[in-house]
């Protein structure tokens, strides 16, 4: 097939590589022609020309109005798709806003899936991705072969929005998990006792998780180097409380952690990893220092 991909980040570069090994016909559009060197694809100049030449269209970009402008806007993808293609958008937007793009396309023919995306960039560039679908199970049922390439769990959520619903889902419990992973290293630390051996021991027991096992020792090892920068899951906690404000849905320990986040990014920690959470605990306990 004739596959488009727009946003060749961390992420995005990988699953497009899958797409091309896979033997499709890799075509991209970048904001930065940097981000297409060493890339086996055609460069198109702009998403409507993309659209125009391919079957299928993957986006991964960063936020609700990034994804709506490269769908809808001038030159957007909408202007060149054919009748009966594909938007498959990856990336981590408002439910609202996917249904508006959906339908928006939806009056030229042309159909979209919401199917974000968990796993990282390691579950990228292993191909293990856990995608969440919404929208027409038969369109997810043509794309199918492809997200295979992509992802080991596919899991059609329901209409258009209901794939980013489940994403915020995945956010609120990852990120809560980071958070009680900090808060657990931050005690045995705090009170002499050596957090390598706190969470080798929980890693055995009913507390362990991949969250544990991963960001656990990212804080053990005091390596906040961005895995997915911070800032992307402070982005994506604002999705979430949006969500559960417009469902009535109290979330109370999501509100808790999304405050956290917002001192996060208030010290300056939005490109380091998210396991910096540790330092913003850190930082209210004088004598520990929240930068080392």
């Amino acid at each position: 097939m004739k596959v488009g991909f727009i946003g060749l980040g961390a992420m995005g570069r990988p699953m497009a590589l899958h797409l091309q090994a896979a033997g499709h016909e890799l075509h991209v559009w970048v904001r930065r022609p940097a981000s297409a060197d060493g890339l086996p694809a055609t460069v198109h100049p702009t998403p409507a020309a993309l659209g125009a030449a391919c079957e299928v269209v993957f986006t991964v970009i960063t936020s609700s109005a990034d994804v709506e402008g490269v769908a809808l806007g001038d030159n957007g993808l909408i202007h060149g798709m054919a009748p009966g293609s594909v938007l498959v958008d990856c990336s981590t937007i408002a439910p609202d806003v996917a249904r508006r793009i959906a339908g928006q396309l939806a009056e030229k023919g042309i159909h979209m899936l919401d199917a974000p995306v968990s796993g990282g960039e390691q579950g990228a560039i292993a191909a293990t991705l856990a995608i969440m679908a919404g929208g027409d199970a038969a369109v997810l049922e043509r794309v199918r072969p492809l997200l295979e390439r992509l992802g080991q769990r596919i899991v059609h959520i329901g209409p258009n929005g209901a794939g980013q619903v489940a994403k915020a889902c995945n956010q609120m419990i990852m990120v809560a998990a980071i958070e009680a992973a900090a808060e657990a290293m931050h005690l045995a630390r705090a009170a002499g006792v050596d957090p390598a051996k706190v969470k080798q021991a929980l890693a055995g027991g009913s507390a362990g998780s991949r969250v544990l096992d991963i960001m656990g020792q990212r804080m053990v090892d005091r390596d906040f180097s961005a895995g997915i920068e911070a800032r992307l899951h402070h982005k994506d906690y604002g999705l979430v409380l949006a969500a559960a404000r417009q469902s009535g849905v109290p979330v109370v320990l999501t509100a808790s952690v999304a405050q956290q986040l917002n001192a996060l990014m208030a010290l300056g920690f939005g490109k380091d990893d998210t396991s910096s959470l540790l330092r913003v605990l850190e930082a209210g306990r004088p004598g520990v220092s929240s930068i080392e």
